[in-house]
């Protein structure tokens, strides 16, 4: 790997690393110091419960579930930025903050803590902005990302009661939703040789005739003009092509 590409690796690696920190670090204090952080996730329908928008992701009720949630964190996270460099610090804070929101609005009335709405909102874009873009690198990333996870989808229904399966049904949509939104924005596809060709082809034509039309309105707006001194002069033309006027 160049220095240049283990230096953008490592970028966007570091911001995640300390998100886990966070987590882990909130985990820990609030095992030692019985805090109760659980008050603070997000609580459907209660101007309180808005707060949990913001820190739920960094409250974990158990060391599985820290596990479970750090690792692709680091992974689609990692990826999320590497791959898509600026974009992907904006797709990240709507994705935060959508996915909190809609499970505020929708979700059971309880306290809803953990960041896997986050995972499914990462492995949502991810995976849909890759189809989108046509982008061989970015498709592979897609399908890497079906392989490694694509078991969540059991976790978008409401199977165990203690699962915020509804974090990880809006985090899905949400992010699948955002990959359609910035389906213009960053990467894109590098067209084909043959593509590019055509293109060119077609510039250059209808540069030619521009050029041709633009020097014949002037001829004529410029006869209009003597002949009706007072009058604006608009022309209006039709474009035929030299084949089908000899036809």
């Amino acid at each position: 790997m160049e220095k240049s590409n283990k230096k953008r690796l490592l970028q966007s690696l570091l911001p995640w690393l300390l998100f886990v920190f966070v987590m882990a670090l909130t985990y820990f204090l609030n095992n030692l110091y019985d805090l109760n952080y659980s008050v603070y996730g997000v609580y459907p329908r209660d101007a309180s419960g808005l707060k949990g928008i913001l820190f739920s992701p960094f409250i974990h009720g158990s060391l599985e579930h820290l596990g479970n949630n750090s690792i692709p964190i680091l992974i689609l996270g990692t990826a999320l930025f590497y791959f898509y460099g600026k974009l992907g610090v904006k797709v990240i804070f709507v994705l935060y903050f959508l996915t909190g929101f809609l499970v505020w609005l929708s979700a059971r009335e309880s306290f809803h803590i953990g960041s896997s709405g986050i995972v499914y909102a990462l492995a949502g874009f991810i995976f849909m902005s890759g189809i989108l873009r046509r982008e061989k690198s970015l498709i592979a990333l897609s399908l890497l990302v079906a392989f490694l996870y694509g078991s969540l989808i059991w976790g978008i229904f409401p199977i165990k009661e203690h699962v915020s399966w509804e974090s990880h049904l809006w985090g899905g949509i949400a992010g699948f939703v955002i990959a359609y939104y910035y389906r213009n924005e960053g990467p894109q596809r590098k067209p084909f040789d043959w593509e590019l060709e055509d293109d060119e082809e077609e510039i250059e034509l209808e540069d030619q005739h521009w050029k041709q039309d633009h020097t014949r309105q002037e001829e004529i707006r410029s006869q209009l003009r003597k002949k009706y001194p007072d009058k604006r002069i608009v022309i209006h033309y039709d474009f035929k092509d030299k084949k089908e006027s000899k036809s």
